[in-house]
């Protein structure tokens, strides 16, 4: 099964979505400086969930339609000011509406592929951007290993492609890139990395695990003992580190020539 048609997976981000507002990681300043530039753009923030990128995009002077098809997501992106409409990109009726920018911040991999590339064009005006994009994060030295380690022994299937020990779903942009170059719907399409960092608590970094949803929709019990087991090793190296984060934009144009509108 492809990601985006694991429903399942897809609708376990809104179960508390105020731990997500708190516990989900930014988004790097120089990524949202190369998407707003100077402002005044006319934006869709696909997936917006609690409207994490979309505040960011605001507060850089454009203007925001965040698109969510989780409601208890969409409340607590309201709640910030962003305005929000329900639906999948899909399926969602733009009724006419254009935007310079089209964004997806950590949530492309939920839109499938070929159908969003080519929806994303269809709602661009002439010379408008795609821009998508992903953190991922890599561990300090010391604790990948033991990390590693407990995951195997407690959850060998979710080490296997877990993005949060850097395995199979850290390729995401590059499938994207990929997609979005096999609809013919683009001119050039680029990627660029963003690297930054962020401090964690034990605590801290626990909430974040169980915003994931591999995490989020394993059984209670095993998910405690992984988290057990996680606290353990971290405690053992003092109980915080800092994580390394790359931001992974994947970027296209829509052709300034195109008539599809």
């Amino acid at each position: 099964m492809d990601i985006h048609e694991d429903r399942r997976r897809a609708g376990s981000f809104g179960d508390d979505a105020e731990l997500y507002d708190r516990s989900r990681p930014s988004y790097p300043a120089a990524l949202i400086d190369e998407l707003a530039g100077s402002g005044g753009l006319d934006v869709l923030d696909v997936g917006t969930g609690t409207g994490k990128a979309a505040r960011l995009l605001g507060e850089r002077g454009c203007r925001v339609l965040g698109l969510e098809p989780d409601e208890r997501m969409a409340v607590v992106a309201r709640r910030h000011g962003i305005e929000v409409e329900p639906g999948t990109f899909e399926d969602w009726d733009p009724a006419g509406r254009t935007f310079d920018l089209v964004t997806a911040a950590q949530a492309w991999h939920w839109v499938e592929p070929a159908v969003g590339a080519r929806k994303a064009a269809a709602v661009l005006r002439p010379g408008g951007r795609l821009g998508v994009f992903w953190n991922y994060g890599s561990w300090p030295a010391p604790l990948e290993g033991e990390l590693r380690a407990a995951y195997a022994r407690l959850e060998p299937d979710l080490e296997a492609y877990s993005v949060l020990l850097g395995n199979g779903d850290n390729h995401r942009h590059r499938g994207a890139a990929e997609a979005i170059r096999a609809t013919g719907e683009w001119g050039s399409v680029e990627t660029a990395c963003f690297a930054w960092s962020l401090p964690y608590s034990r605590d801290e970094w626990l909430d974040h695990l169980v915003t994931h949803s591999d995490h989020r929709t394993l059984a209670d019990d095993r998910r405690a003992r992984l988290l057990e087991a996680v606290a353990e090793v971290l405690d053992r190296h003092g109980g915080a580190f800092e994580m390394t984060y790359q931001c992974w934009l994947v970027s296209a144009r829509r052709s300034v020539g195109s008539d599809r509108h």
